[in-house]
């Protein structure tokens, strides 16, 4: 059984003017297939389409012109999720300690809305609606293609953490970014972007 303590922080945003922080929540468990809950919630549950673990290398967002490969992210020494580096705002990655992309329950790739003084991977991001499709390639060849059930932009200091990471009974993504007004004395943006979608049939 896996436990974490989530927030999102992105490295140097306070130098930068990109995404800032969270105030990191209380840890949660992450893999439902591997929890008590998560294998009764699977039992109980009809068959969802979902693929066997196999790590992500990109990541295509056609509708906003997101193309990037994709970096294992962990955690910081304080519990929160690394992130790419601001100095290269385009680069996007995968939380490694979550399920990968396609496996059942919620994985997650994160990254910047701008950064060193240019737009980031997922400045667009805001722009998705449900229906829009996200697609992920695979070490394994294969691509999970994904449906957006919902986009919300959630302050970062109420931030929906068992939405996000709680176990799930389907092969989720959640896509992230920071977004919202800009807090020029914090040197960061008082929101996230965060959108949820659900695998298209494997």
């Amino acid at each position: 059984m896996k436990k974490i303590l989530v927030g999102l922080v992105l490295a140097g945003g306070l130098l930068t003017g990109a995404c800032g922080a969270a105030q990191p929540p209380s840890a949660v468990q992450t893999t439902g297939t591997t929890t008590a809950t998560g294998a009764a919630t699977a039992a109980n549950a009809p068959a969802s389409p979902s693929l066997p673990a196999s790590t992500p290398v990109s990541v295509d967002i056609a509708k906003i012109g997101a193309h990037s490969s994709l970096v294992p992210l962990g955690l910081n020494a304080d519990q929160t999720i690394e992130v790419p580096p601001v100095s290269t705002p385009m680069q996007a990655g995968w939380y490694k300690e979550g399920p990968t992309p396609g496996e059942i329950g919620p994985a997650v790739i994160l990254g910047h809305v701008d950064g060193n003084k240019q737009a980031g991977i997922f400045f667009r991001l805001h722009e998705l609606a449900a229906g829009d499709k996200v697609s992920v390639a695979r070490q394994d060849g294969r691509t999970a293609t994904f449906t957006v059930q919902k986009v919300e932009l959630d302050r970062k200091d109420s931030f929906p953490t068992d939405a996000v990471y709680g176990d799930t009974s389907t092969a989720d993504l959640r896509v992230i970014t920071c977004g919202g007004a800009f807090d020029a004395k914090a040197h960061s943006y008082v929101d996230n972007v965060i959108v949820f979608a659900t695998l298209d049939k494997a």
